[in-house]
C-alpha cells in the first residue's frame, strides 16, 4: 500500500512540475535548437525519462533545464549539417528582438547555447558554465566571440 501511495504522489508531483515547467522548457529547447517540433519532443522525452528517479532529484527545475539543454546538444551533435534559416521566427513579439533572434539562429551550437542561456534565460555565466559542463573561461570566450559575430552582422 505504501508503494502505491508513493507512486501516486510521484505521479502527481511530476504532473504539477510538467504543468509548471513545460512552457519554459519548450521555449528553452526552441531557442537552443530553432525547431518547435524538436523542442516539444525533447521536453516530452526528458519528462518521460525523469519519471523513474523523480524523488532522487534535489532541484527539479535545474535538473530539467540541464536535461533539456543536454538533449538538444546531443541532437545537434548528431546532425551532420544543420540548415540555417534566414527567416525571422517570432520569439517575443518585439520586432527588434526578433531581428536579433534571426542572427542568433545563425550562430554555432555552442555560442548559441551560451547566448540563449545568458541573455534569454537570464543565467549568470557561472550558471551557464555549470549547465553546459564547460569551464567558465570557455563560456566567456564563446560569449565574447558570439557577441563579436552578432555585432559584425548588425553593421
Amino acid at each position: 500500500m505504501i508503494g502505491v501511495r508513493s507512486e501516486l504522489a510521484q505521479a502527481a508531483e511530476i504532473e504539477a512540475a510538467y504543468a509548471r515547467e513545460r512552457a519554459r522548457l519548450v521555449r528553452l529547447a526552441y531557442l537552443l535548437s530553432g525547431s518547435r517540433e524538436l523542442a516539444e519532443d525533447v521536453v516530452q522525452t526528458v519528462f518521460a525519462e525523469v519519471h523513474e528517479r523523480w524523488f532522487y532529484i534535489d532541484d527539479p527545475p535545474a535538473y530539467l533545464r540541464r536535461a533539456v539543454t543536454n538533449r538538444v546538444r546531443d541532437t545537434q551533435r548528431r546532425q551532420y549539417r544543420r540548415p540555417r534559416s534566414l527567416a525571422v521566427a517570432t520569439v517575443t513579439g518585439d520586432v527588434e528582438i526578433d531581428e536579433m533572434w534571426a542572427r542568433v539562429q545563425q550562430l554555432g551550437p555552442a555560442q548559441r547555447a551560451v547566448v540563449v542561456l545568458h541573455f534569454y534565460e537570464d543565467l549568470s555565466l557561472v550558471e551557464v558554465s555549470r549547465l553546459l559542463g564547460r569551464r567558465p573561461a570557455t563560456v566567456r570566450s564563446d560569449l565574447h566571440r558570439a557577441l563579436h559575430i552578432l555585432k559584425r552582422r548588425l553593421e
